[in-house]
């Protein structure tokens, strides 16, 4: 009979620990920074974004293991930064990505490529390295 509860206490275990797991796993984010309406002055960024709506904003987005606010200082640091988010970027906007994280790794890749053409198409001026 012992046998048959270390069995039950390894499943119950087990169990209890599969959210911690799948929080784990769920620990990336993308995120949208708004750039300066400076970066404009940047011919890549102007040749990536034809259609730009110039009553919208410029952004930048990308994706982290980070908090997206951990991340939005080391851009501003220039640590591990993009260009345009070091030199141009102002403020994160969570209205646009809060409701998307946390996520698994592959999908913050993906959802990363899939928000920054959302916003393109609605006219945004978007990076995404």
């Amino acid at each position: 009979m012992a046998g048959g509860t270390t069995t039950g206490a390894k499943a119950g275990a087990a169990a209890a620990s599969k959210p911690a797991r799948e929080a784990a796993r769920h620990r990336h984010s993308v995120y949208v920074i708004e750039l300066g309406p400076e970066v404009l002055n940047e011919a890549r960024f102007r040749r990536a974004n034809p259609d730009y709506d110039v009553t919208k904003p410029c952004v930048y987005v990308g994706m982290t293991g980070l908090t997206p606010e951990r991340r939005f200082e080391n851009h501003r640091k220039g640590i591990k930064a993009n260009r345009f988010a070091h030199r141009y970027g102002l403020r994160l906007l969570p209205a646009l990505y809060k409701f998307y994280n946390p996520m698994p790794y592959r999908a913050a890749q993906e959802m990363e490529v899939e928000l920054a053409i959302g916003l393109r198409e609605e006219g945004y001026g978007v990076w995404q390295a």
